[in-house]
C-alpha cells in the first residue's frame, strides 16, 4: 500500500499558526491532498497535548485515529523543537523534528524538559537551550524507539547546516550521538539532488514534510513509503534500517520556489547567485549591509561533490507545484482567489486528491473534468517545465508555468546572469 506521510507541521497553539489548526481540520485536510499519515505536531505543549488525548485513539503500530468517526487519516507523534545554545565557542540555533511512538514516550519526555528548565507552555514549537546531542539523550530515555530529525536542515538561521548559525557536518552537531540520526529533512528551498552532492549524507535518509502553518500548505512536500498499513514501527524501522524497497520517493517543492534558496536582501528587494555574491563580498550593492547566504551557496560551500552528481542507491523524487498556485497562474490571479477556489473544488470532486491531480491521473482523464489550459500547466509541471523568481533572505520564490509571467521571470533571470 502507497502511505503519504508529511510528520513535520504546526498546531493552532504554535506562533504565527492558523488557529484553523485542529486535529479534526488537520484530518478532513489529509483527505483532500491525499495524506494519509500526517503528524500530531506540537506534543510538547500542554494544552495541544491534551487536545491529542481526547481527539485521537491508538490504532496499533504506533499510528493514531479519530475517536468515533470514520477517517482514513492517522496521526503519529510528531513535535518541533528549536535549541538555542553554545558548542565549540559559536551560538547554535538548530532545529529538530521529535517523533516518538507513544504519548506515555510524549509525556516522559516532557517531563524531562520541563525539570530542566525548559518552557513547553511559550509555543508549540518550544525554544529551549540543550545542546542537539544533549536532546537526542533526552529522546531516547523517553524511549529508545524516537527519532531525532534535524528540521529544514538548510534554513540559514535555524537549522544544522544553516549558513548564520549551523555546523559542517552532523559530527559536529551530534558527536557520539550522531549514529542515531537516521534521516534529515531535505527543507523546502533544498531537494535531494542538492544534498547528494554531500557525501557524508549517503548514510541518511532525505525525508520532505511540509512544514505547514495553516490548512492549505499541507502537503506541499512529503514522503511516499510502501506499507501494510500507516505505522510508526514501520516507519522507524523503514529510516533505521535504510530500507531502500520500502520508501518510494519524495514530494518535493521546486528548490526555487523555497523563501532561502538564493542570496539577497529582503528590504531591498536584491537577489543574486552564489557567484554574484563572491563578486559583491557578500554586501548588498543598494545598502551595503550584508546579504543573507541562501541554501545554493551554502551548499555549495560544503559540498564534496559536483553539482551534476547522482550517487548509487538514492530515493528518487517528484518537484510540484501546490494546486491552488497553478490554477492561479493558469488564470491569473492569486492562489487564495475566490475563482481559484471554485476550480479547485472543482477538481477535487469525485474522492479525487490533490496528489492524484498533480501528480497520478493521466492527461487523457484530466482532460474530461479541466480545462485544456489546467491539463497543460500539470504536464509542463510534471515534465519539470516551470520558470521559477527565486526565493531569498525570507522571500518565496514566484513560480510561473504558462504565459507572459513565465516570459517576464526567463527575461528576469537572463538579465540577472548577464549582469
Amino acid at each position: 500500500m502507497r502511505v503519504i506521510t508529511d510528520f513535520h507541521l504546526h498546531s493552532k497553539w504554535s506562533r504565527a499558526c492558523s488557529k484553523e489548526l485542529t486535529i479534526k481540520n488537520i484530518a478532513k485536510m489529509c483527505e483532500r491532498k491525499g495524506i494519509q499519515f500526517v503528524g500530531t505536531s506540537d506534543f510538547t505543549h500542554p494544552a495541544w497535548r491534551e487536545e491529542i488525548g481526547k481527539e485521537l485513539e491508538e490504532a496499533g503500530g504506533g499510528s493514531f485515529r479519530l475517536k468515533n468517526e470514520e477517517s482514513p487519516t492517522h496521526f503519529l507523534l510528531s513535535s518541533e523543537i528549536s535549541c538555542i545554545y553554545k558548542r565549540h565557542g559559536k551560538v547554535r540555533r538548530v532545529h529538530h523534528l521529535i517523533l516518538l511512538p507513544t504519548l506515555a514516550a510524549v509525556d516522559r519526555f516532557s517531563v524531562a524538559l520541563n525539570q530542566r528548565g525548559c518552557n513547553l507552555k511559550s509555543d508549540g514549537r518550544p525554544i529551549i537551550g540543550l545542546d542537539s546531542e544533549e536532546l537526542l539523550k533526552f529522546v531516547l530515555a523517553a524511549d529508545p524507539q524516537g527519532l531525532l530529525i534535524p528540521a529544514h536542515a538548510w534554513t540559514p538561521w535555524f537549522a544544522i547546516f544553516g549558513s548564520m548559525s549551523g555546523f559542517d557536518s552532523l559530527e559536529e552537531c551530534f558527536g557520539e550521538m550522531t549514529k542515531h540520526v537516521t534521516a534529515i529533512e531535505t527543507g523546502l528551498s533544498s531537494d535531494p539532488k542538492m544534498n547528494w552532492r554531500l557525501s557524508q549524507l549517503d548514510k541518511v535518509f532525505l525525508v520532505s514534510n511540509s512544514d505547514a502553518h495553516s490548512l492549505d500548505k499541507l502537503g506541499r512536500e512529503a514522503n511516499v513509503f510502501d506499507m501494510e498499513k500507516p505505522s510508526y514501527d514501520e516507519l522507524r524501522r523503514i529510516l533505521v534500517e535504510h530500507d531502500q524497497t520500502k520508501f518510494l520517493e519524495t514530494i518535493e517543492f521546486f528548490p526555487e520556489e523555497g523563501k532561502y534558496h538564493v542570496d539577497g536582501h529582503r528590504a531591498c528587494k536584491f537577489w543574486c547567485e552564489p557567484a554574484q555574491t563572491k563578486k559583491l563580498k557578500g554586501i548588498c550593492p543598494k545598502c551595503g549591509k550584508p546579504l543573507t547566504v541562501g541554501v545554493l551557496h551554502r551548499v555549495d560551500a560544503i559540498a564534496d561533490r559536483a553539482v551534476d552528481a547522482s550517487p548509487s542507491g538514492v530515493i528518487p523524487f517528484r518537484s510540484i507545484v501546490p494546486l491552488a498556485e497553478l490554477v492561479g497562474d493558469v488564470l491569473g490571479v492569486g492562489p487564495a482567489s475566490k475563482k481559484v477556489r471554485i476550480e479547485v473544488d472543482k477538481l477535487l470532486r469525485e474522492s479525487r486528491s490533490e496528489f492524484a491531480i498533480l501528480l497520478d491521473i493521466p492527461e487523457s482523464e484530466l482532460a474530461r473534468f479541466t480545462s485544456p489550459e489546467i491539463v497543460e500547466a500539470i504536464r509542463k509541471m510534471r515534465a519539470g517545465q516551470v520558470s521559477i523568481r527565486p526565493g531569498y533572505d525570507g522571500e518565496f520564490g514566484v513560480v510561473s508555468i504558462m504565459g507572459a509571467a513565465a516570459e517576464r521571470l526567463k527575461k528576469q533571470q537572463t538579465k540577472l546572469f548577464l549582469s
